[in-house]
């Protein structure tokens, strides 16, 4: 497969990618958990079917302590007993954030209630966020065609 643009050359993308990468830091530092928000990242990319994402957050979520087994079952997470109820309500809100056009309504008010039963509100803002920038690298990515399979962690930061 063939990137249709050299999206890290580009210079206007370079631009672009630079204050994604910015809202992405903030997030990174907030007080949602790093291990929740490497889920939110590679579930979101699942879904989107964005190889290249998968390949960042699943070895960054290795490379950081994640097991094997739990990144294994990220995209059938409803059905393993390896995540916590915190998780499984930051996996819900990703799903339904990252399906939004296919939803009637949107996020269902069960979906928010249960995310804000375990996050408090700078952690909700962080999670909505989170779940907005890794659908933007996830669209920038497919939408271009980058592979996956030639990250080694770090080599973006």
């Amino acid at each position: 497969m063939d990137a249709r643009l050299n999206i890290f050359g580009n210079p206007l993308a370079g631009r672009l990618i630079r204050h994604i990468n910015s809202a992405g830091k903030v997030l990174a530092d907030s007080s949602l958990p790093a291990t929740t928000q490497e889920l939110v990242k590679i579930r979101a990319s699942q879904i989107n079917g964005c190889g290249l994402c998968l390949d960042m957050h699943t070895k960054d979520a290795a490379k950081a302590g994640e097991t094997a087994l739990r990144l294994n079952l990220v995209a059938v997470w409803r059905e393993a007993t390896v995540f916590t109820d915190a998780e499984r309500a930051a996996l819900e809100l990703t799903e339904q954030g990252t399906r939004i056009a296919d939803a009637a309504g949107g996020v269902t008010d069960e979906a928010w209630a249960e995310a804000a039963k375990y996050y408090d509100e700078e952690q909700l803002v962080a999670l909505v966020g989170l779940i907005a920038v890794i659908n933007t690298y996830n669209r920038l990515n497919v939408i271009t065609r980058q592979a996956g399979g030639d990250y080694e962690p770090g080599m973006f930061g």
